[in-house]
């Protein structure tokens, strides 16, 4: 995006035109909504003064709005991609010559007809009078959210009533049948009802003390005199602040205090006492060194030697950085090649070779260059790969001799063999079904032979490149689960602040122990100016971090979330219990990672450090734009697409100033 972009403002201005006969155009249909995977037939006309319409014009197609939910050829047909608005611009020109007039459609696309409808929890016995409420979500064929309102149907009243907003309570005992519908969708439940015989509940720990943001998974027992009921489960409430406890009866609080979580069952309650301190983490930062740069930075790789490090550009270049003494960081070398974008470098493992991307090239060759790093300061090209990713590479991961690479002309991951550096080829290709309208693939993180992917409208794909547990290698990936969320509901007050057609999705993906942390990108479709800096053309950026536990790697589910309010969730680094994020225009952030994590992580005060990234002589002064960070041997490498690289360190609470 932001190679289109600079190429857009880096275009030469033109002679002024003659002045067009074309005093207005219609575009029809204006506003119309199709649903994913549909096409519609764009009409432009122009009319003169006199309102008469002209023939004598071409007409071209533009998309204006939205990434990647949708296309327009050149024809005028809209293809519906995924959910979300585009915005679809027709430029009249004069055949005679003239200034061209511009008008504009806005297509809102729909999911398609409901087709699954899911119920959590998933729960087979009821006890006479015990209540629990059922949560629902609707999705298309496609794993797109609906809100179709759902309905419910219970065979036998007298055993399971069900109200409309999914409250199920427990009546005589027997077998019932739950019935939901939503749209073309629906699904039944088959329960048995049993007498209740529970005499004491039971909830443990019953006192205890913690820190904001600590998890207290509670245990609840529902006993029939000594003996424990099979699958007995209760309704959680919490009194006394800001706190949750989840279904599963995880507590977690925002604030300090004495809270009172209640276990309810069958007419019965149970309770349990938490003191909560404040979390406390919160530590200064020095800065220890600067590189500015004159070309807006992008990407830091840090070679495995801990000496040298690498920072693209967008723009032509990778500089290589001297960092024997991270006070004084110097440049090396540079690596030049024919892009207007070089958005990731990388390693492998034991620094000897390593890739980039490349972008906008002269030639429309964009792909990966090769590079040698026998000599960590002086990086120099050895081959490049082109053959099937000319469209241009966003992104790529190096794992056991393979490159894991982003396509941006398919949306497709490819597999690049690299164990013969100088002869690279092509052993995989692997893609959402999703049609390439709205398919597109940002970025790649490959741990313990699985694949992370982040793909945009699609969130999070996992695949096994090698891990082995449904039979994947890198020549031959097999899917093993994926996760899907609503973005378009998640990022609506963005629509509200630049109109139709913002910018988001699934961006990055980085797995830590059992948690995978996914960050979303965020742009409003047309910047505003009081809404304060950020990328060169796109304006600030938005979105959060979710953590998605993938405990049970074939069934994720998002647990926690950290979003911060300056900013938005670029790329991140884990490193141990501690997360380095780039927050755009909001700078650097450190979070605290440790133990169990549910819940808003910025409420629960797991902030641990803040910098603030701007210089009064970056590109945008005073601006910050930081693009992520790398953590090595107790300093944090940030680069900032404003003002070059910083280096900079967590001081540790002792070196408080009282």
């Amino acid at each position: 995006m932001l190679v289109l972009l600079l190429a857009l403002q880096q275009a030469p201005s033109a002679p002024p035109l003659p002045r067009s006969p074309i005093a207005r155009v219609e575009v029809t249909p204006a506003e119309v909504a199709v649903e994913v995977g549909d096409t519609l037939r764009l009409k432009a006309q122009a009319f003169d003064s006199a309102g008469r319409p002209l023939a004598d014009v071409t007409v071209r197609w533009f998309h204006a709005g939205g990434s990647f939910e949708g296309s327009v050829d050149s024809a005028g047909l809209v293809t519906g991609g995924a959910v979300g608005t585009m915005r679809v611009a027709a430029l009249v020109s004069p055949r005679a010559g003239g200034r061209p007039t511009t008008q504009f459609a806005r297509i809102t696309i729909l999911p398609g007809p409901a087709a699954h409808i899911a119920v959590a929890p998933a729960i087979e016995r009821l006890y006479a009078g015990q209540s629990v409420v059922l949560r629902t979500s609707v999705t298309s064929a496609t794993g797109d959210t609906r809100h179709d309102q759902v309905q419910w149907r219970s065979s036998d009243p007298d055993v399971v009533r069900v109200g409309a907003a999914g409250r199920m309570t427990a009546g005589k005992p027997g077998r019932v049948t739950l019935t939901a519908s939503g749209g073309r969708a629906s699904t039944t439940l088959r329960l048995t009802v049993v007498q209740n015989p529970v005499t004491a509940l039971r909830v443990a720990p019953g006192d205890t003390s913690v820190r904001t943001g600590d998890v207290v998974p509670l245990q609840f027992a529902a006993l029939a005199g000594r003996t424990a009921l099979e699958g007995a489960r209760p309704e959680w409430s919490v009194a006394g602040g800001a706190a949750v406890v989840d279904d599963d009866g995880y507590f977690v609080a925002y604030e300090p205090g004495d809270y009172r979580v209640v276990a309810s069952f069958a007419g019965r309650s149970a309770e349990s006492v938490i003191a909560v301190r404040q979390r406390d983490v919160q530590r200064p930062t020095t800065l220890v060194g600067r590189l500015p740069i004159k070309l807006m930075a992008s990407e830091f790789w840090l070679h495995p030697d801990g000496r040298h490090g690498y920072l693209s550009t967008v723009g032509d270049r990778v500089y290589a950085i001297d960092l024997a003494d991270p006070a004084k960081p110097v440049i090396t070398d540079s690596v030049v090649v024919d892009a207007r974008g070089i958005n990731d470098v990388m390693t492998t493992a034991d620094g000897r070779y390593g890739v980039l991307t490349r972008e906008g090239s002269s030639t429309r060759k964009n792909g990966i260059v090769i590079l040698s790093f026998e000599d960590p300061a002086h990086p120099r090209p050895i081959a490049d790969f082109t053959e099937t990713v000319s469209g241009g590479v966003h992104s790529t991961f190096i794992y056991d001799g393979h490159v894991y690479l982003t396509d941006d002309a398919t949306g497709s991951m490819r597999v690049i063999d690299i164990r013969d550096p100088r002869q690279p080829r092509q052993v995989a290709r692997w893609e959402t079904p999703r049609s390439s309208a709205g398919r597109m693939l940002h970025d790649i993180d490959v741990q313990d032979g699985l694949a992370y992917l982040s793909y945009w409208n699609d969130g999070l794909v996992i695949l096994d490149v090698g891990n082995g547990m449904k039979g994947g290698s890198p020549s031959n990936p097999q899917l093993v689960s994926q996760f899907k969320y609503d973005l378009e509901s998640l990022y609506r007050e963005v629509e509200a602040v630049g109109g139709p057609g913002f910018i988001r999705g699934t961006h990055t993906a980085w797995r830590s122990g059992k948690y995978v942390f996914l960050g979303d990108e965020v742009f409003a479709a047309r910047p505003s100016p009081t809404q304060g800096g950020g990328v060169i053309g796109l304006g600030r950026a938005y979105g959060r971090l979710h953590v998605v536990d993938v405990s049970d790697i074939e069934h994720p589910r998002a647990v926690a979330w950290y979003e911060p309010k300056d900013g938005g969730a670029h790329n991140v680094w884990v490193a141990g219990d501690t997360l380095y994020m780039g927050d755009y225009q909001g700078g650097l952030r450190v979070l605290d990672i440790s133990g169990e994590l549910r819940g808003d992580l910025l409420a629960q005060g797991r902030e641990i450090a803040h910098v603030v990234t701007g210089d009064s002589r970056g590109m945008t002064p005073n601006v910050p734009n930081t693009w992520g960070a790398i953590y090595r041997n107790g300093y944090i490498y940030a680069p900032d697409m404003n003002s070059g690289l910083w280096i900079v360190k967590v001081e540790g609470k002792s070196e408080l100033v009282p």
